[in-house]
């Protein structure tokens, strides 16, 4: 794709403020999974409710798979009074930010087990913020490094995947550490503390400049002789243009292979994590171990590993990176299947940790990366959000089943096996189709290029 860089060239490219910024906005997308995701289902397990309970709790999540449908308004709509001062992305960021805050506030009030409908629509409207913030933050980093910069797209991912499991992990460690003691109600008080400090954030990065206005007139002019009307244009080019825009770029066989695949890289990772936390209680871990484990360990674990696969992609290319990763994150699920017939072994605990961590990040950072390529410049917001729904669907959607097919297997074990089979046909698809991917990824960069050099 470009010049290969050495392997002091790729480390020092890594002193680069804007991938400071992509961290930080990292944190605030990763966090919200905290509040309604691990935590959530451990004060549900702890109030008494069944697992299929809280699996279907977890429908919430599936405004993450649909939050492409109202993109567009992340890409074309300035908000009063905060787009003067923050600019485009930003505005979107910190408004969803504030919505997340007060939902918090209200949550730490509550009791789950008897206001179970209230908490769920309260999940619910941060989990429609929080999917809001993520096309911002996306379309953020896209806008912040155009395909130009190639090595810089790793970067990038890995920024971003290391700011979310630091928004995710860390947080969820404390939650967890402390919940015995100061009860989940505490937990959610100091959580509103945190979303505080995550604005600030916000408001600290720059925003990035782009020539998406200029794009974006161009395709209202293109629409407006058609349909004669400028109001009218205005709406095409919001909910239409972007989509059509995509399947144009592409061409309409390879765009809906491109959606398969990426609808189907993820799905036995989304499984193996809504029951996590459920396994791990049964099994007999404390709520102390699994923060100290599966939070902070992770933690580290993630970052470090994110780090190396970003390196690895940067030198070696996006599409070996998903090879690599989609095969080491498969074999890495029998670990949680060795642990069910162990039970509560706090060394196997450790190690099951380290090795998801380690495929978890290094197949994050290949498939972000890969998405990112595929945007255009124009609609960022709109077309990764339409990738990254895919990817998040089987995340969020099927996934809120996990908890019925554990009750149908009734075997941990067997159900960790099958998360394993699930990600081997998008590898078959990977595999056989690995050099077009490759001619896919540099047409995207060159096309990308040209649209720069156009406007500079």
């Amino acid at each position: 794709m470009s010049e290969k860089l050495s392997w002091g060239q790729t480390i020092r490219s890594y002193m680069d403020k804007r991938l400071m910024w992509v961290f930080m906005l990292g944190c605030s997308s990763g966090f919200p999974w905290v509040l309604i995701g691990s935590n959530m289902s451990g004060w549900l397990k702890d109030a008494g409710l069944t697992r299929s309970a809280i699996g279907y709790f977890g429908s919430v999540f599936a405004v993450y798979a649909i939050n492409f449908m109202w993109a567009p308004l992340v890409d074309r709509v300035k908000l009063p009074i905060l787009h003067r001062f923050l600019g485009q992305r930003r505005s979107w960021i910190l408004l969803c930010q504030a919505i997340i805050l007060g939902c918090t506030i209200v949550i730490s009030g509550v009791d789950p087990a008897k206001s179970l409908m209230f908490t769920s629509m309260l999940a619910l409207c941060i989990a429609i913020a929080s999917s809001t913030q993520d096309v911002a933050i996306d379309a953020y980093r896209i806008d912040t490094f155009p395909k130009s910069e190639a090595s810089k797209l790793p970067q990038a991912s890995a920024m971003a995947v290391m700011g979310w499991w630091t928004g995710y992990s860390l947080p969820g460690y404390l939650a967890f550490v402390n919940a015995d003691s100061i009860g989940w109600n505490g937990v959610y008080v100091g959580m509103a503390v945190i979303v505080g400090i995550l604005m600030l954030f916000t408001l600290l990065v720059g925003e990035p400049k782009t020539n998406r206005s200029s794009l974006q007139a161009e395709a209202e002019q293109r629409h407006a002789k058609v349909v004669g009307s400028p109001i009218i244009a205005w709406f095409s080019v919001t909910l239409i243009e972007p989509f059509a825009d995509f399947f144009r770029r592409n061409g309409t066989r390879v765009a809906l292979t491109l959606l398969l695949f990426v609808f189907l890289f993820k799905i036995g990772e989304a499984f193996l994590g809504r029951m996590s936390i459920p396994f791990y209680k049964e099994i007999g871990f404390s709520n102390e171990q699994i923060g100290d484990y599966s939070k902070l360990i992770g933690w580290g674990a993630t970052l470090f590993f994110t780090l190396v696969g970003s390196m690895f992609n940067v030198r070696f290319g996006i599409v070996k990176g998903l090879m690599i990763g989609g095969i080491a994150m498969s074999s890495s699920n029998l670990m949680f299947a060795w642990m069910a017939n162990t039970g509560p072994n706090e060394h196997l605990f450790l190690a099951t940790i380290l090795v998801d961590n380690f495929t978890t990040a290094f197949s994050t950072v290949a498939f972000v990366s890969f998405l990112t390529i595929l945007t255009g410049q124009a609609f960022s917001a709109t077309q990764y959000a339409l990738l990254a729904s895919l990817g998040n669907l089987g995340r969020t959607t099927l996934a809120s089943f996990s908890g019925e097919l554990v009750d149908y297997l009734n075997d941990w074990s067997l159900f960790f096996i099958l998360t394993a089979v699930m990600v081997i046909p998008s590898l078959i698809m990977l595999y056989s189709l690995r050099h077009y991917f490759s001619d896919i990824l540099e047409k995207a960069r060159k096309r990308d290029v040209e649209i720069e050099c156009k406007h500079s």
